[in-house]
């Protein structure tokens, strides 16, 4: 069954997924500050909204991807008034736990329902409807968000009630952000111990070393040929998201009273270089990083 949905952020990973929608047969009408993503999207099939309230006001379900709780926090004080009483609003950004459980009752409170559903799988997975979407909230709602959900991605997976998405997701990048680190730094350690990064690979992608970091985005060149490594870096997933989601892994870390001390190193380490070096390349090129800090660099 096709549906009126508002889409609100059409940037590198919004954009994709609404025209994905688009492609499943829903009507998407979309907004974005940015007119070149709001262009975009319009030859992909996307309706042009003016703003998001004019988006929103005819819509069955609102989805937002945007950068950080503020902005979420800060479109919903605009747009929940304009809003038919009962429409889903659907948040695939990834913000701190607090601040989706804030959104979530301002829309209750406004005679909305809500859902939070940050995603993972980067831009590749955005193109590709291949995202995972954790999602938080009433089953009701998420019932009805599935079949969206599902013309974007390949899992979708109810964690639990207000919150329970960002908390997943938050979790599942922290162990991303060390996972990545301690591939580089083996791969690191490889060269200098005279291994080639093709055997080191073979051996760890087939033994008790697997893991996504190695075999989907590995952080050298050559043995996955898909991965950014091969084209100079360029982001599949940016270091400064990786950065962002670490930090708040540490808050939630801080506010729980929960000792993380590898993710807490992670999230210095990936603040540092995204902060440099890193900041318009995908988090796995923090490898260079590690071998820039070492003596003897080899190729």
């Amino acid at each position: 069954m096709s549906a009126v949905v508002a889409f609100v952020g059409l940037g590198h990973m919004g954009g994709p997924m609404a025209t994905n929608l688009v492609k499943a047969g829903h009507r998407v009408l979309g907004h974005d500050l940015v007119p070149d993503a709001l262009a975009a999207a319009v030859t992909a099939g996307v309706e042009a909204a003016a703003s998001a309230t004019e988006a929103v006001a005819d819509a069955d379900v609102v989805v937002t991807m945007l950068p950080a709780g503020r902005h979420v926090l800060g479109l919903y004080d605009e747009i929940l008034a304009a809003a038919r009483p009962g429409t889903l609003f659907v948040d695939c950004s990834t913000i701190d736990v607090a601040d989706a459980r804030t959104a979530h009752k301002r829309a209750v409170t406004a005679g909305m329902r809500a859902l939070d559903a940050p995603v993972s799988g980067g831009v590749v997975g955005a193109e590709a409807a291949t995202l995972t979407f954790m999602a938080g909230g009433g089953e009701a709602e998420f019932a009805e968000a599935r079949p969206l959900l599902e013309a974007m991605g390949r899992r979708v997976v109810h964690c639990g009630g207000p919150g329970a998405g960002q908390a997943a997701k938050i979790c599942n990048n922290m162990i991303l952000g060390v996972s990545m680190i301690a591939v580089s730094e083996a791969f690191v350690l490889g060269e200098r111990l005279g291994l080639s990064h093709q055997a080191l690979y073979d051996v760890a992608s087939a033994a008790s070393g697997q893991c996504w970091a190695l075999t989907v985005n590995c952080p050298v060149p050559g043995p996955v040929p898909a991965s950014p490594a091969n084209r100079d870096y360029r982001p599949g997933f940016a270091a400064a998201l990786m950065a962002k989601d670490l930090g708040l892994a540490a808050d939630a870390a801080r506010a729980t009273g929960t000792d993380t001390e590898l993710g807490r190193r992670a999230a210095e380490l990936y603040a540092a270089y995204a902060e440099q070096v890193g900041a318009a390349e995908d988090f796995s090129g923090i490898v260079r990083t590690i071998r820039d800090r070492g003596e003897g660099s080899t190729a």
